[in-house]
């Protein structure tokens, strides 16, 4: 199926959709329900699967994984977690950041490490992801389950950048989240949100001149078709959460919730390897398929014109969370700095 059959295939939820998701007791059902926001054989998926693999290996339980576009946007697949439709749920913190603002500091610009080893043990040892989260995600009757990184964060645009002047008058395609919008303003480019089946079609008619994502995700989108310069400017990862409703997992007999707690454990672990080579695999097939792309790598020396940028969208940041925003963001720099120490 090529790249823009993806988009235009995508429709919003039927009734007689709906009507089956609700048929069954949420607490009581076999079948548990979950939604990501990815294709087939893309990182949630992959994800999804091996949850999936583990609990019904381990259990007389099944678990129905729905893709992107079956049960509607991002902002749907969440509301249906929250009203107990679905049990679980894979979202980034790019779209949960309008429930839960303190979500958004994956946006803040060169916060985040890139290199493999030191975002992996961040996330398996941090504070602020494993035990100051959960506790925000609780308050909007989600139980955050994990936490864990996809990929580098690639920006794709009509033309290289290699400086922020050049992102001038240029429509960046950003989530609808308003610090990553805050990121675009100060890196000089106009933040354009938009819901993800829009982007491939805006990009093609240059209603937006670019967008940003994870390289494996620019390749399965078929993005480089119609945004062929990819530029790696080093700014941060492109980070998910699985969780579950949290009255359904309430709900669990403590042999489930271990079940489930267990089968989570068992897909972090997996989706580390996976995701090892991932970026270099997908480069190549872009690579392949594509003799107009380009790949802008900036130097050190060009970051900085970009990470000097970066103060503003923190202070940003703590405007629009206040001191839990704060404090979240102390420990988060707390937790980077020990991590760093260790793997340097």
């Amino acid at each position: 199926m090529s790249s823009l059959s993806k988009f235009r295939k995508l429709a919003g939820i039927t009734a007689l959709t709906l009507a089956g998701l609700t048929a069954a007791s949420v607490v009581n059902a076999d079948t548990w329900r979950y939604a990501h926001e990815e294709y087939e054989g893309d990182v949630q998926d992959v994800f999804a699967y091996k949850f999936k693999e583990y609990i019904e290996d381990h259990s007389d339980h099944d678990v129905k994984v729905y893709r992107f576009g079956e049960l509607g946007e991002s902002s749907d697949i969440m509301e249906q977690t929250q009203a107990g439709i679905l049990q679980f749920v894979n979202q980034s913190p790019g779209f949960t950041g309008a429930l839960i603002p303190e979500a958004q500091i994956f946006f803040i610009p060169y916060l985040m490490p890139t290199d493999m080893d030191s975002v992996v043990r961040f996330f398996k040892e941090s504070k602020a992801i494993n035990e100051m989260f959960p506790k925000l995600y609780a308050e909007h009757g989600l139980k955050l389950l994990q936490m864990y990184p996809e990929g580098e964060m690639v920006v794709t645009a009509d033309e290289k950048i290699t400086k922020p002047a050049d992102f001038k008058n240029k429509k960046i395609r950003v989530m609808t989240n308003p610090l990553l919008s805050a990121t675009y303003e100060a890196f000089g480019a106009t933040p354009t949100p938009l819901p993800w089946g829009e982007v491939y079609g805006a990009l093609q008619t240059n209603m937006i001149q670019g967008q940003e994502n994870p390289i494996f995700w620019i390749q399965s989108g078929g993005l480089y078709e119609v945004s062929p310069n990819l530029i790696f400017t080093h700014h941060g990862w492109f980070t998910t959460a699985m969780m579950a409703n949290q009255d359904f997992y309430q709900g669990l007999s403590d042999k489930d919730k271990q079940l489930v707690q267990d089968a989570t454990d068992y897909a972090f672990k997996k989706i580390l390897v996976h995701i090892d080579g991932l970026a270099e695999e997908a480069l190549q097939k872009i690579k392949d398929a594509s003799d107009k792309v380009t790949i802008t790598r900036l130097t050190d020396e060009q970051i900085k014109a970009f990470k000097a940028r970066a103060p503003q969208v923190e202070k940003k940041f703590i405007e629009m969370t206040g001191e839990s925003g704060k404090k979240l963001l102390d420990q988060f720099k707390e937790d980077l700095k020990k991590v760093q120490s260790e793997t340097n």
